[in-house]
């Protein structure tokens, strides 16, 4: 999944963001490999497709998740975050039951997320960062 920054568009709005979020499992597990990490990526790419947000890239290493998307201003950073992060959680553990042994019965992630804005200069830093962390 790799596009680039693009100027998107509602129908009040024109606009061009970015938003590169890292979050990581509950404990600092390491569970994100082999069909976990398959299945985190895909459940990221579809929950970004079914509420509009455009997904620039996404990589996983077996204890974090890097995502770099692009949203509408209606949408703020804390409810991207949220959104996937919790959209990924209830399927993960629906389809692997050993992460509710894991990493507990209610959640997979911590509270806790990063968050850095792009503009279109450092959306390719961003970009190849995330593409350049792969398996470190």
């Amino acid at each position: 999944m790799e596009r680039g920054l693009q100027a998107g568009r509602t129908r009040w709005t024109h606009y061009q963001t970015g938003y590169h979020l890292v979050w990581i499992p509950k404990y600092r597990r390491k569970v994100l490999t082999a069909d976990v990490a398959a299945a985190t990526k895909d459940l990221i790419a579809e929950a970004c497709q079914r509420n509009g947000l455009m997904l620039l890239a996404v990589q996983t290493d077996v204890d974090h998740v890097h995502v770099f998307v692009s949203a509408p201003p209606r949408w703020s950073p804390a409810q991207i975050a949220n959104l996937l992060k919790g959209y990924t959680s209830r399927y993960l553990r629906e389809r692997f039951p050993e992460l509710q042994w894991i990493c507990g019965r209610d959640q997979l992630w911590t509270q806790t997320y990063y968050v850095g804005t792009a503009g279109q200069v450092a959306a390719e830093t961003i970009r190849r960062y995330i593409e350049e962390c792969q398996g470190k």
